[in-house]
């Protein structure tokens, strides 16, 4: 009788578990693909890889989204994060920078920060970087299922943002749809224990 309680609650805590995990799982698909139309003083662009001296497929469809939103008026600066991920290659916001500049983007509107090397770092350096410019209010720039960690983060940080997830992205197919929401469920339960 006793093993049969026992079985029993074992099995209640793996069913409330995954229940967890679906339903955060579910959270973050639907988060990052609504549809958001704020303004806001800056976009962070979120680094990704970067190939040789180019931005990586995944990095330049987040540049071309704030570039986007520059264009549109939407916002009035671009801050590119992201350090150097290969030491052979240049960091991630002076790549983003560059492309951003190849296309019309004024130099006084771009910011950098080339130090960072995860999401949460991005996000800390670059509202340093934005306190010294006076900039208060932020579209966060990534992929839609990096929107909700991401946001989340910078609110924590007491940032006043919002999301504004690419419209395109690279991660298209249902595996790789699902292999980059499986690590960002992953990485969010992660903040949500550690905070970082």
């Amino acid at each position: 009788m006793k093993k049969r309680w026992l079985m029993l609650i074992l099995l209640a805590l793996i069913s409330a578990l995954l229940l967890a995990i679906t339903s955060t799982a579910i959270s973050i698909y639907v988060y990052g693909n609504k549809i958001h139309t704020t303004k806001a003083e800056a976009a962070i662009v979120l680094g990704a890889a970067v190939w040789g001296k180019e931005p990586s497929p995944v990095f330049r469809e987040r540049i071309n989204h704030a570039i986007n939103l520059y264009k549109n008026q939407d916002v009035n600066k671009i801050i590119f994060t992201g350090g150097v991920g290969e030491s052979n290659e240049p960091a991630e916001a002076v790549v983003g920078k560059r492309y951003a500049l190849a296309r019309q983007v004024k130099l006084n509107d771009i910011i950098t920060e080339t130090e960072s090397r995860t999401t949460y770092q991005n996000l800390k350096n670059a509202r340093s970087l934005a306190s010294i410019y006076q900039l208060n209010k932020f579209l966060i720039v990534s992929d839609p299922l990096h929107m909700k960690r991401s946001v989340l983060m910078a609110r924590t940080l007491g940032m006043d943002a919002y999301p504004s997830p690419t419209p395109t992205t690279r991660y298209s197919s249902f595996h790789s749809q699902m292999e980059f929401l499986i690590r960002e469920t992953f990485f969010y339960f992660v903040y949500l224990m550690f905070k970082i």
